[in-house]
């Protein structure tokens, strides 16, 4: 029999928002102010998942990855208040809901620092209504792919790793998330990765839209 899903763990850089192309216009944006020539999106897309400022030295060789965070911490702000990026769709928010509804802990973990999800963490942000907290690169001890990166949510709600699933689009995603002992959907809502992607580890569920997630949650139960 398996063990019911009590804490769904959500990775948020297209997962729960679609982000890689936002990410990757704000990224040539201050490429552009830096005086650098503009990446192509293939090389973007090549390491995207990493966190910004080891991947920014691959995507643009030569550009300094300190600057480039000052940069980013003052253009990211009016990308966030435009609109333009981290958006979450009314269809995601109702999955949100719904799983909410049917007693499930909903927590996000990402790799973003926390002035990359600063805006997130607001009190007024209307994903706090649904999201219990958020883990971060400035909060956690471990990061992804180390499947330590969970205990503190294992001890924060009281759940065992049998009682636990992560949502991701990346095989780090599913390698931290399997060598944890939890329950692992891949999402493949963005277009970067299929299932053949994935052939390498055990996915328990493949989602072609996050709402689908709802399919393997509630049915465990």
């Amino acid at each position: 029999m398996k063990n019911m899903i009590k804490l769904v763990i959500i990775d948020f850089d297209d997962t729960l928002s679609l982000t890689e192309e936002a990410f990757f216009k704000i990224e040539n944006c201050i490429a552009k102010k830096m005086g650098y020539p503009p990446m192509k999106r293939a090389a973007h897309q090549k390491n995207w998942g990493k966190p910004v400022k080891k991947a920014i030295s691959e995507r643009i060789p030569g550009i300094n990855p300190d600057k480039f965070m000052e940069m980013h911490k003052k253009i990211l702000p009016s990308f966030v208040k435009d609109g333009k990026v981290d958006v979450v769709s009314d269809k995601n928010i109702k999955t949100l809901k719904t799983l909410k509804n049917n007693g499930k802990h909903l927590v996000i973990l990402t790799s973003r620092t926390f002035h990359e999800v600063e805006h997130l963490l607001d009190k007024n942000h209307h994903l706090n209504k649904w999201i219990e907290k958020i883990y971060h690169a400035d909060n956690s001890k471990y990061l992804k792919p180390d499947p330590k990166v969970f205990n503190q949510s294992f001890t924060d709600f009281n759940v065992k790793p049998q009682e636990t699933v992560y949502i991701g689009d990346s095989i780090s995603d599913g390698v931290s998330a399997k060598e944890a002992g939890i329950h692992f959907i891949a999402l493949l809502e963005s277009g970067l990765r299929a299932k053949k992607d994935f052939k390498s580890i055990h996915v328990d569920f493949f989602a072609n839209a996050f709402p689908e997630i709802i399919k393997y949650i509630l049915c465990v139960d």
